[in-house]
């Protein structure tokens, strides 16, 4: 097998924030894939780093008191602190904020002055009057022109899919004031997209991408490739444009140049040749994994922007969906937005890492993180079943045999049977199939129980000791723990901690793909300790009900999501009826409810439904849209400006006509009965009710 030299990279996360359970879905896709790469041979780095610049990062320092520089410090230590707590084996993890990335972005900036792909333009810009700052596609929202589904973000429709600018949106409004923009002119560096039309067709074929991905590419070519505003005025924090003062360039411009300017400081460290591996003609690879909603950037710009500079295409970009949590989108009131370090607080890394992997495929469907059957997957395959294995047999070996494995097996077929299986489960896993791999795995360690219950080494044990007894016995255990050392190399990608525990327990160096072919025999195994224990569901309803206290005490910065960042979807779960006399809660429960009072911006009949008015409300921090049913009661014109009262920590739903993000309280029979509840006239948006 020839040696493949690879350079892989995850989305960075931004600076701006704490690392939580959807950024590690993705960096554990990587991972494992990355592991695997390097248990066959291959030379395969991994390089990631913290992508710092943007308008987002600059407020949130301001808030906070402190300087960028000083902010993104302080939690590219934490990031990296996280992300090794879960084994993720970066090879380098950097800062877009760097001089090597400074200086790579220049030389990007120069070749493609140079190609002639840079235009300028004056336009107009959104700028909001309360702030007087110019806002950035992301910290403006409204309703997406082609859908209509409200609440979405300046640049793209996270319901459609569809890329537009801010002006584009249907009652834009400033995510940080909450004012309607104005716009205002302003002088632009544009990258010529279209330029690239070309290579970037050859380049977009399924054996670079997955096939929904082609097919989204074939929707934007065939929608025509426009230029993309890659300039920004200031205050922004990020690298100013060479020979253009006061203009900065674009957050998504420095960012994916990220990856090769941490690549570079590698090469200094370990003495590699960045041309080696990013040179037009280069036989090295070249694979970025990340979330759908940057698939744009990633598609389309970045290839674009590697051939204006002159350097290699990518070999693949591996895009996954999004997590959700017990059905729904990750939620900060339900405490299922998690973060890295509130889930080690309760729970082992390698439990989520192993729940991840089993629940990933090669396309771009969502996975969820059911707490119930991560629970009792966890307690079953990996205690149950692989852990289980080495505690049955370790015990009678160490007893009767001073822990040093027999020169022969009971069952040569069936260990055959298992190791021969390592070429299935790489390819598997190769090909992001990790669901499948995991699946592979645990039918063959439910083959490894069968044969270790058929034999019943502890009724051997018990037999009458004589040399034909110890030799079938000691062969037995043999058996058994050469089958759990199989099934620990084919798990070492996914739960590289309890790997690492395993190898101390086999007494070995490593736990190499190849030598899974080759049984361990004659050889003195370490004293059983426990190499996992079973989960307890007090310990998940532990770390949700600390992510609400975590959450409830955290201050909300504007713009805290960016590029970047893993993404989670609206909430599509269907919600089943509840019967009302089973419906009985405590005071408890109810306090958890946050009644605001809200001011109805405007009111308006959806098209479609009999019952419904859709709602824009404002609830003094932020503004929301809310459906209600009340259509019957209420000639909408006449709510506009009316106080009401609204449910503001309730889930946003997912309805046909659009996402609800809360609840108007109204009373009545129903119909034409129905009343809303409204408070006096003195009290003002935002205003908790209770």
């Amino acid at each position: 097998m020839s040696t493949r030299r690879i350079l892989v990279s995850s989305a960075l996360p931004y600076a701006n924030g704490p690392i939580h359970l959807g950024h590690l879905v993705e960096t554990t896709q990587c991972d494992v894939w990355v592991r695997l790469h390097r248990l066959l041979g291959h030379e395969c780095y991994y390089v990631c780093a913290d992508d710092t610049h943007g308008t987002a990062t600059m407020l949130r320092a301001e808030a906070e008191g402190l300087t960028p520089e000083e902010l993104i410090a302080d939690l590219q230590t934490e990031h990296q602190q996280d992300y090794a707590a879960f084994s993720i084996s970066f090879d380098e993890f950097h800062s877009t904020h760097s001089e090597e990335n400074r200086l790579l972005v220049e030389r990007f900036w120069r070749a493609f002055e140079e190609g002639g792909h840079v235009a300028r333009r004056t336009v107009r810009q959104f700028y909001d009057p309360e702030r007087e700052i110019f806002l950035p596609d992301r910290f403006v929202k409204g309703t997406c022109p082609r859908c209509k589904s409200p609440d979405q973000n300046g640049d793209s429709c996270d319901v459609c899919g569809a890329t537009y600018t801010p002006q584009d949106l249907i009652e834009p409004r400033s995510v940080l004031s909450g004012a309607t923009p104005v716009e205002r002119d302003s002088e632009h560096l544009f990258f010529r997209l279209s330029d690239f039309e070309e290579t970037l067709r050859a380049w977009a074929t399924p054996e670079r991408l997955q096939p929904e991905v082609v097919n989204k590419l074939e929707e934007w070519f065939e929608e025509g490739l426009r230029d993309w505003d890659v300039s920004r005025e200031p205050p922004y924090f990020g690298f100013e444009i060479p020979g253009e003062p006061g203009k900065y360039f674009y957050v998504w411009v420095d960012a994916p140049i990220g990856y090769l300017a941490t690549f570079e400081v590698l090469c200094r460290r370990k003495g590699l040749s960045f041309d080696e591996f990013l040179a037009p003609d280069s036989e090295a690879e070249l694979h970025h994994f990340i979330g759908k909603d940057i698939l744009y950037f990633h598609c389309l710009f970045w290839p674009a922007m590697l051939a204006g500079a002159g350097l290699r295409l990518p070999t693949s970009v591996k895009v996954h969906g999004f997590l959700t949590v017990d059905g729904a989108k990750m939620s900060k009131s339900r405490g299922t937005f998690v973060l890295a370090r509130t889930y080690l607080e309760h729970l082992p890394a390698d439990a989520f890492r192993y729940y991840v992997a089993a629940k990933l495929g090669p396309g771009l469907g969502d996975i969820d993180f059911n707490l119930d059957d991560f629970v009792l997957r966890i307690n079953s395959d990996l205690v149950g079943k692989v852990v289980n294995i080495a505690s049955r047999c370790a015990g009678f070996l160490h007893k009767r045999f001073g822990g040093r494995l027999g020169s022969a097996l009971d069952r040569p077929e069936l260990f055959e049977e298992v190791a021969t299986a390592r070429g299935e489960i790489a390819e598997t896993l190769a090909a992001l199939d990790t669901n499948r791999a995991v699946r592979r795995i645990m039918a063959l360690a439910d083959l490894a129980n069968r044969y270790i219950d058929e034999r019943k080494p502890w009724q051997l044990a018990k037999e009458t000791a004589g040399p034909q007894a110890d030799a079938e016995l000691l062969a037995v255990l043999t058996t058994g723990i050469n089958l759990f050392r199989v099934l620990m190399t084919y798990l070492k990608p996914i739960i590289p901690e309890t790997a690492a525990k395993a190898e101390q327990f086999l007494n070995v160096e490593t736990l190499a793909w190849e030598d899974a072919a080759t049984p361990l025999l004659d050889h003195e195994i370490s004293t059983y300790h426990a190499l996992m224990t079973r989960i307890d569901r007090s310990a998940v309803d532990a770390m949700i009900e600390a992510s609400k206290a975590e959450q409830a005490a955290a201050p909300r910065v504007a713009g805290a999501s960016a590029p970047g960042a893993a993404s989670a979807p609206a909430d599509t779960a269907e919600r089943e009826p509840v019967d009302p006399l089973e419906a009985e809660i405590a005071i408890d429960d109810f306090s958890k409810v946050d009644l605001r009072v809200a001011r109805v911006l405007r009111a308006e009949p959806v098209e479609g439904a009999d019952k419904l008015l859709r709602l824009r409300l404002d609830v003094g921090d932020h503004r929301c849209t809310v459906f209600a049913g009340i259509k019957a009661a209420y000639e909408a014109g006449s709510l506009e400006g009316r106080l009401v009262v609204v449910v503001a920590n309730l889930a946003p739903r997912k309805m046909r006509f659009g996402v609800s993000e809360g609840m108007v309280l109204a009373a009545g029979p129903g119909g034409g009965d129905v009343f809303l509840l409204s408070p006096d006239s003195g009290a003002v948006p935002g205003q908790r009710v209770r």
